[in-house]
């Protein structure tokens, strides 16, 4: 039998209130948590907002999210064979699903 990674998403756009979905995604030694959300993308539903830009692990500084209530990089935490809770950054301004506004107000383009 195959080990799975119980990933419990937070899922929802402002300015509804959301709730978790959960995904069984498949383990393997080494895989980081943005893995286990590009699959759940890939495999499961196309809709789910999730950010990277990945060139070097830790560069881009875009995977930023909360897993089990503490903010780390998705692309070096490592996925575990056990649920997972991943949120959005609660700190910032949330966009949806697991997306915060993380650029600083000065780097952003203006609002239309």
């Amino acid at each position: 039998m195959k080990s799975v990674a119980q990933l419990k998403v937070w899922r929802g756009a402002p300015p509804e209130e959301g709730h978790y979905e959960q995904y069984e995604v498949p383990f393997e030694s080494g895989n980081s948590v943005l893995d286990g959300l590009r699959y759940i993308r890939s495999h499961f539903d196309r809709t789910l907002a999730l950010r990277f830009a990945c060139i070097n692990a830790n560069a881009c500084k875009e995977c930023m999210v909360m897993v089990d209530g503490k903010t780390v990089y998705g692309c070096t935490t490592r996925l575990e064979a056990r649920e997972m809770r991943i949120e959005p950054l609660r700190n910032k301004d949330w966009i949806r699903d697991v997306v915060s506004e993380i650029g600083p107000p000065d780097e952003r383009l203006p609002e239309a």
